[in-house]
């Protein structure tokens, strides 16, 4: 266990052994090479607060609780991955202990294979004890969100599906149909954004967001970049039931969207949502195969998130979000991330590696035979 903030449950068991790994918790930056070790105990928010001290940052979560070991062995999508890639992209080694005992140190250079399938590939091949990031420069940040009210959810996500496309690298812009923090209930559609270039460029994006509609809350503008990462956290409490459904969509049309929006309406709970994650810029332009993780096509990333808190309420919320997620399958292709499997998405597993299933298997058979580490969106050996 690392931030243990897998949806799945996968950072615990019983009848087994829990590597608890909470308190490992070291990092070193060096400013000159741009380079941080950092240790699996730690948070993306104390990562990017050591980092921010030297003007630097790592693509990281988007929550700012969210342990940097788990993230990054499943690719890491965050706010930086337009200019930067996702976590995995800037990853320069790993050291590991394999099945049979050994503590490696992985890169490029060193074992490639092992290294390459780290990158995306879970918690499949070994224990992850150190990483070694490359850092960007990074400091303040024109970001924020802005919400608009969900009558006004059409011409919102309009704007959205059209100002996308258009993003430089410097900025990301995801949308969502969300409830308001306050416990009111009052559903709004939201847009979280990052631009981590020019000030006045940023500035200039969210003058063009502010005009999708007539915004109920507007909290775009500079702050540091360790503040960002802390905007979502208040959606994602300590202690709340979630039951997620995700997958990449093969169009954002006007039915798609039409589902989304009506679907949003019948949330059984006010703590629920569904997250449009934009991937275009640097992430998109790694070939598929360079890493475990292989979705590097520009696109959409769909997140349902079911969030309650009664264990009474199981039932009719897990009901919505499949139900939601069967609606919307008609509009999403067969691939989809790792990070946001659940424990009954079975043979999706697959889908989550596409062209580099059989690579990875391959490569299980080679350093886990026996399937050790299997509590985990598993690659088994036996393919």
């Amino acid at each position: 266990r690392g931030g243990g903030h897998n949806v799945a449950g996968r950072a615990v068991t019983d009848a087994g052994v829990m590597i608890d790994l909470q308190t490992m918790k070291g990092i070193e930056v060096d400013p000159k090479a741009a380079t941080v070790r950092a240790q699996p105990g730690l948070t993306w928010g104390e990562y990017n607060d050591a980092t921010f001290a030297h003007g630097l940052a790592t693509t990281g979560g988007v929550v700012s609780t969210t342990g940097i070991a788990g993230l990054t062995l499943g690719g890491g999508v965050g706010w930086l991955m337009p200019k930067y890639g996702i976590a995995i992209d800037n990853v320069r080694a790993i050291e590991v202990v394999t099945a049979d005992g050994e503590i490696r140190t992985v890169s490029d250079d060193a074992e490639p294979d092992l290294f390459w399938a780290m990158r995306g590939g879970g918690g499949n091949f070994g224990v992850a004890s150190s990483f070694e990031y490359a850092a960007h420069p990074v400091s303040t940040v024109f970001s924020g969100l802005i919400a608009f009210d969900l009558p006004d959810a059409p011409k919102v996500l309009d704007f959205f599906r059209d100002f996308t496309p258009t993003n430089p690298d410097e900025l990301l812009t995801n949308c969502g149909l969300v409830h308001a923090p306050d416990g009111s209930g009052h559903k709004i559609v939201a847009m979280p954004l990052c631009h981590c270039g020019d000030l006045a460029d940023g500035e200039k994006a969210a003058n063009q967001v502010r005009t999708a509609a007539t915004p109920l809350v507007d909290l775009l503008g500079p702050m540091p970049y360790p503040v960002v990462n802390t905007l979502l956290d208040a959606g994602f409490p300590k202690g709340a039931r979630n039951y997620w459904k995700s997958a990449f969509f093969k169009d954002l049309s006007d039915e798609t969207l039409g589902i989304m929006v009506e679907s949003f309406e019948k949330a059984p709970s006010i703590m629920s949502g569904l997250i449009i994650e934009h991937f275009h810029g640097q992430v998109t332009r790694i070939p598929a195969t360079a890493t475990a993780y292989p979705f590097r096509e520009p696109g959409y990333n769909l997140v349902l998130i079911a969030e309650w808190l009664d264990p009474a309420e199981d039932a009719v919320n897990i009901a919505w979000a499949r139900d939601t997620f069967a609606a919307l399958s008609p509009h999403m292709a067969d691939a989809v991330y790792v990070n946001y499997l659940g424990d009954d998405d079975g043979d999706r597993v697959r889908a989550a590696y596409g062209p580099n299933w059989e690579r990875l298997v391959g490569l299980k058979q080679k350093y886990d035979p026996d399937n050790v580490f299997h509590l985990n969106q598993n690659i088994n050996p036996a393919g």
